[in-house]
């Protein structure tokens, strides 16, 4: 007998890659897809969609962070101040490096940072959902975060991508007790956007939990739950030194540009505006069931007994959404890294016939397609 007949087997990072490859193939489709019917639109309206995607809206202040540094604001004419040091530093770090060792410019650099980081966010979400329901609800859940309304925004020079590929691994690394990554890639969650929170939140809950349970503290759950709010405690705490403001430093940055947390009584009072005619109460109307629609969702995954940390983690996403005041047209964006949301929706398309699952997936693709396309060449996200 000799070495042909045992073959070498398959590496772990070989298996993975190929285990992740149909649901990277499908998001990589519906993206494409996506920006597609972007080009074509842009065409026949005659605006360009590279603008639309790297230098339009946040992505301009991610690139001025890039490319400048902290310290640029614009002070409106009602007095109110937009300061970037609302904008977390890891997006445009990364930014900077790319354009540091390739001839990108920093739009462009955006640009690759995030399509590179929406492919790790969808096998993050595979990895997550896998675990949970198995690879073909997997498959399903990728599928649906990509046809989101407003997925388009993944393909953006945003940081919703990077944020959610990093909070999707390490919500992974938590269901799985690895600790240390859990905490250090929620470390990097929280240099990314305010909403890193989410992430320590589970982390931290999770190992009171188990400590509770097992009447004590291993030393890597204790590493974990000590390195996730380092990136964010370390950066709002930088805010709050250089603008004079302590602790509460960065709150004061945020209500420059109109932001806070109210408990929804801002968005409660913007959708119940609405109804002072025909077409608002139309545009009321639709609030009220989107908004019904993630709590419907999110109860359903408390009654599937999804695991505690995605419990924890999209409750805060949730919570932090749809209960700050400002910036209303946000929402639906802000709730993108609430992917478990998806996974009730995941089980169900499942559970169907592949030739099934696919109709609706794909239909939903086009639908999605066209209305990221309409949502980009009018308001936009802002």
């Amino acid at each position: 007998m000799n070495d042909l007949d045992h073959p070498p087997s398959p590496s772990p990072a070989g298996h993975a890659l190929r285990r992740a490859a149909p649901a990277l193939l499908v998001y990589a489709g519906v993206r494409a897809l996506g920006l597609a019917v972007l080009a074509v639109w842009g065409a026949a309206a005659g605006k360009s969609p590279h603008t639309l995607l790297s230098a339009r809206w946040d992505s301009l202040w991610y690139t001025r962070v890039a490319e400048f540094g902290y310290g640029w604001e614009v002070r409106l004419p009602d007095g109110s101040v937009h300061s970037n040091l609302a904008f977390f530093p890891l997006l445009p770090w990364l930014e900077r490096l790319v354009a540091a060792v390739s001839p990108l410019s920093y739009a462009d650099a955006g640009l690759a940072v995030s399509w590179l980081a929406s492919l790790f966010a969808a096998a993050g979400i595979l990895a997550v959902a896998d675990h949970v329901y198995g690879r073909r609800a997997g498959i399903c859940a990728v599928a649906l975060w990509a046809v989101l309304p407003v997925g388009i925004v993944q393909s953006m020079a945003y940081s919703e991508s990077l944020f959610t590929a990093l909070a999707a691994w390490s919500l992974y690394a938590l269901l799985r007790g690895r600790w240390v990554w859990a905490g250090a890639f929620a470390s990097l969650a929280g240099l990314t956007r305010p909403v890193g929170a989410a992430v320590v939140a589970a982390i931290w809950v999770t190992a009171a939990v188990q400590v509770c349970r097992e009447r004590r503290a291993a030393p890597r759950v204790l590493l974990g739950v000590v390195l996730a709010p380092l990136g964010a405690a370390g950066y709002v705490l930088w805010v709050g030194h250089r603008t004079g403001g302590g602790l509460l430093g960065y709150l004061d940055v945020q209500a420059g540009w109109g932001n806070g947390f109210d408990f929804g009584f801002a968005f409660a009072r913007f959708i119940g505006e609405k109804f002072t005619g025909v077409p608002g109460a139309l545009a009321g109307v639709g609030l009220i069931v989107g908004v019904a629609l993630v709590i419907w969702l999110y109860v359903t995954g408390v009654r599937q007994r999804q695991p505690l940390p995605l419990l924890l983690y999209t409750g805060v996403v949730v919570a932090l959404a749809l209960c700050a005041a400002g910036y209303f047209g946000s929402k639906p964006r802000l709730l993108l890294p609430a992917f478990p949301l998806l996974l009730p929706l995941a089980v169900a398309l499942a559970g169907l016939r592949t030739s099934r699952s696919a109709l609706v997936l794909g239909s939903v693709a086009v639908a999605s397609a066209v209305y990221g396309a309409f949502w980009l060449h009018g308001s936009g996200p802002p």
